[in-house]
């Protein structure tokens, strides 16, 4: 089943799948025009899903949050629920105010997988009949209906996750936005700024202050995110395109290349040739 609504006026659209054999995303190539976010729920056994080009554990009853510009395949995409949206549909950026999930749900390095109880899969069930039924319901307000049904899910989603990530850490609504308004200024920021002096000014915090406010609830420091960040960027246009070493040097805002690739070697123990040579390899024998 797939079912879906556009706005042709504004471009927006709202998807949703379930059921799909087909079911997967290429953002490099076949899907680069369609930048949906996607949140993903898996209602089969545990199986792998891949996200570029590395494999994890998609467990039971779990939900899966993806940005737009990340390539996944399921290994059983028949038991996948997935809806997707553009932000022409809605624009979370925009919208932070009322659903808080940029740069926490939407806009981290690290894949926030979401279990689910009884009881959260049963609500979650109910919300997808009722967007089955509205996207097969078209009048006048099955836009505003689908909006308020989306924003209901993030919004779902994201005090899920929320929860889960902080189980015992007490983290008040500002400290919480920091952490989020920081995710954001690296996913907008990284290719042209590495320092966290950068982003502790825009935020109007000392780059200790930074540090000490991640180690709360994360092993990771600020730099290793922003370092992160860099390298996932790379590994994705090695992969995924054909640009060169040289190129990819210069689009994420390293001068030299034979530092860049360094740099690289350092944080993947591959030069650039290496890892492409070897994903490429790997993907020839799946």
């Amino acid at each position: 089943m797939k079912l879906s609504v556009s706005n042709q006026s504004t471009g927006g659209d709202l998807l949703l799948l379930n059921n799909e054999i087909d079911f997967d995303r290429l953002f490099y190539t076949r899907d680069q025009d369609n930048k949906y976010f996607t949140i993903a729920w898996n209602r089969g056994e545990k199986q792998s899903v891949s996200i570029d080009g590395s494999a994890y554990d998609f467990k039971p009853q779990t939900i899966l949050p993806l940005m737009f510009n990340q390539s996944f395949y399921f290994e059983r995409p028949a038991d996948i629920v997935a809806w997707q949206f553009n932000r022409e549909f809605y624009c979370i950026v925009d919208h932070d105010s009322e659903v808080s999930c940029v740069g926490f749900l939407f806009g981290m390095n690290d894949n926030v997988f979401i279990d689910l109880d009884e009881d959260t899969q049963r609500k979650l069930q109910l919300l997808l009949d009722v967007f089955v039924e509205e996207l097969n319901t078209n009048d006048g307000i099955q836009n505003d209906m689908l909006l308020m049904l989306l924003k209901r899910l993030i919004i779902m989603v994201t005090r899920l996750a929320r929860a889960g990530s902080f189980p015992d850490v007490k983290l008040n609504d500002d400290r919480f936005h920091i952490l989020r308004k920081f995710n954001l200024l690296v996913e907008m920021n990284f290719r042209t700024q590495h320092s966290v002096s950068y982003y502790a000014e825009q935020l109007n915090r000392s780059p200790k202050t930074l540090s000490n406010l991640f180690a709360l609830y994360n092993h990771k420091t600020p730099i290793q995110i922003i370092q992160e960040r860099i390298l996932i960027e790379a590994k994705r246009l090695l992969f995924y395109t054909d640009k060169s070493a040289k190129q990819i040097t210069y689009e994420l805002g390293f001068d030299d290349a034979a530092y860049f690739s360094n740099y690289f070697k350092k944080h993947t123990s591959f030069s650039p040739s290496e890892f492409r040579s070897n994903k490429k390899m790997a993907s020839i024998g799946k």
